[in-house]
This record gives structure tokens, C-alpha cells and sequence, in this order.
């Protein structure tokens, strides 16, 4: 019934403006006021905050559907999730309360802010600071690749508060888009996902009360690995969505095509690929929903599940929307068509929260 709904809502409400979104490159406004109107925005939320309460398994599939249609619009859940994750897991009640309920509500929505222009894969080396200063903490520095950035109302600053110590030095803190010295960059010229913006955060003195950090000072960086070990299947379910609209569009299209006298999906080379396509795809969507479920217990083998979950899903995608385009020939070549993006969203799903090659070290870390 869940994906019933949001499949049909995705396909009246998101799919029509997302060649649009695309091609203008400009936020999905439409997707995100369909989402709020029927709370899929931010369904992670739990419901004494007045969220939905949604488990891992069903957030997943609202991404994956949203996803299906649209690569852009299907982050607005995700990165809701991955921005409030860390309040959720370790913020206390007061600022649960605060947060959370304008979130639930859609009246805000929630970014992630961890990566540096130095600090990527090695996000231990980063170099923003918060420093203390009475009951205020003052940050500095600059925070890149922030997914909605400027859009979002709150945001999730991991800051260096004890440069002694690296890792265990980093603490969370919640900063707001109206704090004083809050500014964002240009937004990224990207190959894809360019309904979502992406811009460099500014943090120029922002002074904010000292009740705004997350959880225990010098614990933001387990927090933000335990965020990520949660939210990377957020990102297998939307490399599972978007191979998932391109084997769809590809299926219908080689039946209309035809060549040499007959339907192309009538010849073996053809099906061979169609089935190809349509293992992987079933392949990556039992990782995903077994690795949400260990999300949804805190199975002690969650880190390895939710990287082996986000891989091989993102590889799926990027081998499934390449086919698709094939399969349409030069038609697939060209933006008339929706696999050409669907295969360029692809390809950041292998890149972002954790790149495949650092998914592959997190595994080989906690081999089960």
C-alpha cells in the first residue's frame, strides 16, 4: 500500500517537472510541496515529535519511488534523514523538540554539513572549529559539497573542538540558515542531481548557544559515523530507484521499437540484457531492505551491511542506466529521453556519502 501511494503520487506530482528540473538545473518545488501535502518529506521522524514514525524499511521505499521518476527530488527525504539523524541519535530532548517538529511539519528542511574542501574521504582531517565562549560556541570555516544547501532551513556542523585529539576532538552541532555569518557559495555546476543544489556553507564567527551541540562535546564524529552507517541505504535505495524508472522506461520502449521487421525486444541479444538488468536490480533491492531491517534492529553488523547495501546498488545503477541507454540507441543519447539523466544521476551515488572505494574499506574493516 506504501508504495502504491507514493508511486502514483510520484508519478502525477514529481515525474512531470523532472526533465524540467534538470534541464533548468532549479530546486523541485513542485516534488517537495506533493511530499509535505502528504508528509513523505521527512516519514523517518519519530511520532512524539509529530513526524510518521516510518521505519527504516519504509523510508527506503519512499526514496526508492521518489527516486524512480525523479534522482533530485528523491533527496529531499533522504537528506532530512541524513541532517536530523545525528539530533536523533544522540541530540538531547530539548533539542529533539526544537527541531524536529518544524521538520516534521515541512516547515524546514534538514542538511548534513560533514565534508571540507580538505576533508573528504578523510573527513577526520577537517578544519572548521567551534570555540568555546561563555555559553556560546563561535564556528569558523567552510563546509563543501552540502546537498540542499541554502534550502534547508537547519543544518547538521560537524566542527574541530579539541584539535589535540582528531577524531575524538570533533563535535555536532545544530546551526541555522538565519545565524549571523551563515552564508553559501554559488551552486555546483554537477553531471547530475541538478534539482538539488549543492554549495559550499560559510561559517564567518556564527555564535550560537552552547545547548545547540550534539550530544557530548568530542563525540560528533562517532555520532556522524553512526549517522552514515544508517544512511547509506537511504543511498542504495535511490541508486535502486533510479535503475530501477531506467530497466521500466528501457522494457516499454525496446517493445515499441522495431527493427529488421519486429518488436527489438523480441531478440535474444535484447532479453539477455532486460534480464540482466532486472537480476541485478532484484539483487540490490534484497541488500537494501535486509540492510534497512539491521538498521531498523541495530544489528551489530549494520556498518557492514549499510556499505555492501550502498555498493553494490550504486554499481547496479550505473550499469543498468548505461544499458538503458543503449538500449535506446541514440535516442538514449538524448535528453528527449529520461534515461541519459536517469545515467548521469547514477554516477553520484557511487561518489557521495562515502565513495565506493571507502565503502569497500569499511567493509574489509568489518567483514562479518
Amino acid at each position: 500500500m506504501l508504495r502504491d501511494a507514493i508511486r502514483a503520487l510520484a508519478e502525477a506530482k514529481i515525474a512531470p517537472y523532472a526533465a524540467a528540473v534538470d534541464e533548468e538545473a532549479r530546486f523541485p518545488r513542485e516534488a517537495l510541496d506533493a511530499l509535505v501535502a502528504n508528509d513523505l518529506h521527512a516519514v523517518h521522524v519519530p511520532e512524539e515529535y509529530g513526524g510518521g514514525g516510518a521505519d527504516a524499511l519504509a523510508t527506503v521505499i519512499v526514496i526508492e519511488e521518489v527516486a524512480r521518476v525523479c534522482a533530485s527530488s528523491s533527496l529531499i527525504p533522504a537528506v532530512n534523514k541524513l541532517g536530523s539523524l545525528p539530533v536523533i541519535l544522540s541530540g538531547s530532548e530539548d533539542l529533539k523538540k526544537k527541531y524536529l517538529g518544524p521538520l516534521a511539519k515541512g516547515d524546514a528542511m534538514f542538511s548534513y554539513a560533514l565534508s571540507e574542501p580538505d576533508a573528504g574521504s578523510d573527513a577526520a582531517g577537517m578544519k572548521t572549529k567551534a570555540v568555546r565562549d561563555g555559553d556560546s560556541y563561535v564556528l569558523n570555516g567552510v563546509k563543501r559539497w552540502i546537498t540542499n544547501a541554502g534550502e534547508s532551513a537547519y543544518y547538521t556542523v560537524m566542527a574541530v573542538t579539541d584539535p589535540s585529539k582528531r577524531s575524538k576532538g570533533i563535535s555536532a552541532f545544530v546551526v541555522e540558515k538565519s545565524d549571523d555569518g551563515v552564508s553559501f557559495g554559488a551552486p555546483e555546476k554537477k553531471l547530475g542531481i541538478k534539482g538539488s543544489p549543492t554549495r559550499e556553507v560559510y561559517l564567518d564567527n556564527v555564535r550560537i548557544p552552547a545547548d545547540r551541540m550534539i550530544g557530548a562535546e568530542g563525540t560528533g564524529f562517532a555520532t556522524a559515523m553512526k549517522t552514515l552507517d544508517h544512511t547509506r541505504i537511504t543511498i542504495a535505495a535511490q541508486a535502486l530507484g533510479i535503475a530501477q524508472g531506467a530497466l521500466d522506461y528501457a522494457k516499454g520502449y525496446v517493445k515499441e521499437r522495431k527493427q529488421f521487421g519486429k518488436a527489438i525486444a523480441e531478440f535474444q541479444g535484447i532479453q539477455f540484457m532486460l534480464a540482466d538488468m532486472a537480476m541485478k536490480i532484484e539483487a540490490a533491492r534484497q541488500l537494501t531492505y535486509a540492510a534497512a531491517a539491521k538498521s531498523e534492529r541495530g544489528d551489530s553488523d549494520l556498518t557492514f551491511q549499510g556499505a555492501a547495501a550502498k555498493c553494490f546498488a550504486s554499481d547496479v545503477a550505473m550499469e543498468v542506466t548505461t544499458d538503458a541507454v543503449q538500449l535506446l540507441g541514440g535516442y538514449g543519447y538524448t535528453r528527449d529521453y529520461p534515461v541519459e539523466r536517469m545515467m548521469r544521476d547514477a554516477k553520484i551515488t557511487q561518489i557521495y556519502e562515502g565513495t565506493n572505494q571507502v565503502q569497500r574499506i569499511v567493509m574489509a574493516r568489518n567483514l562479518p
